[in-house]
């Protein structure tokens, strides 16, 4: 039927889906509750390991693909279908690895969010940004030009005022998500990531920013242009004693693909 076949891995897929069972695990170190340090966490979502994430895995893929337009198989509960006129999709899932195809190959990359052009390929997370901006109710907030303030750094705040951990965590975890095709939001996830045990007014206000900045820039990816070579440089950038928090010293550092940057654009 002419299919035109891709085959996609997902990453970490355990660690995407919500536990509906109660499952409790020790505090990790690192992440025990100065207040309650003899107190266990209750698992909200999945983990490796767990006996529970692979069936919680393929329930929250399920959901979204049939969200998405897909029907489940009758016979086989792992391949799901997609018609538009004379056209079909089928999708075939198992566990983390997928196969899909289709009569038509704009329903294919459609699906998955890549595009494939004469001078290169564009990846891009723009369908996702719009998600958790409409998860985290930021559809109308005003927007920002950085994802972070250059000369406000983050401290622990010991004094600021508590806000939800759980949404807290929720929204650090969405936005890591996304810096596979987003470097340019990196750096202010990792230092906001970093407060995930007792966030503060001050943090959540930080990643609000990163939010506003997507708004602003949701279009963002990752270009790689046909003609760049295979040799890869790399340089580094460091300092003495940056971090304000330990006074460690920090480190920044950029890919180069046969001299050319790496570079991210906006395509529409």
């Amino acid at each position: 039927m002419g299919f035109t076949i891709y085959q996609m891995d997902v990453k970490s897929a355990f660690l995407y889906s919500t536990i509906e069972e109660k499952v409790y695990v020790h505090q990790p170190p690192g992440f025990v509750n100065p207040a309650h340090p003899n107190k266990v966490y209750k698992v909200i979502k999945a983990l490796y390991g767990l006996h529970q994430a692979p069936r919680a895995w393929y329930e929250t893929l399920s959901y979204f693909l049939m969200e998405n337009g897909l029907k489940r198989g009758i016979i086989d509960n792992t391949l799901f279908i997609k018609k538009k006129k004379s056209d079909i999709m089928l999708v075939q899932v198992y566990v983390d690895d997928i196969i899909f195809g289709s009569t038509k190959k704009s329903m294919c990359i459609e699906f998955e969010e890549l595009k494939q052009q004469p001078d290169g390929i564009f990846i891009s997370q723009d369908k996702y940004v719009a998600d958790i901006l409409k998860k985290f109710d930021f559809l109308s907030i005003r927007t920002a030009t950085t994802p972070i303030e250059s000369n406000k750094p983050l401290v622990k705040d010991e004094d600021g005022v508590d806000v939800d951990v759980h949404v807290y965590r929720s929204m650090i975890g969405s936005l890591m998500y996304l810096t596979a095709s987003r470097p340019d939001i990196m750096f202010a996830v990792c230092a906001c990531a970093r407060f995930q045990v007792t966030p503060k007014a001050s943090h959540l206000n930080a990643v609000k920013r990163i939010f506003r900045y997507l708004k602003h820039q949701p279009k963002l990816g990752l270009w790689y242009p046909r003609d760049s070579p295979f040799e890869l440089e790399a340089y580094l950038d460091s300092d003495y004693g940056g971090a304000s928090l330990d006074r460690k010293s920090t480190t920044g550092g950029c890919q180069f693909l046969g001299r050319r940057l790496i570079s991210w654009q906006c395509k529409k």
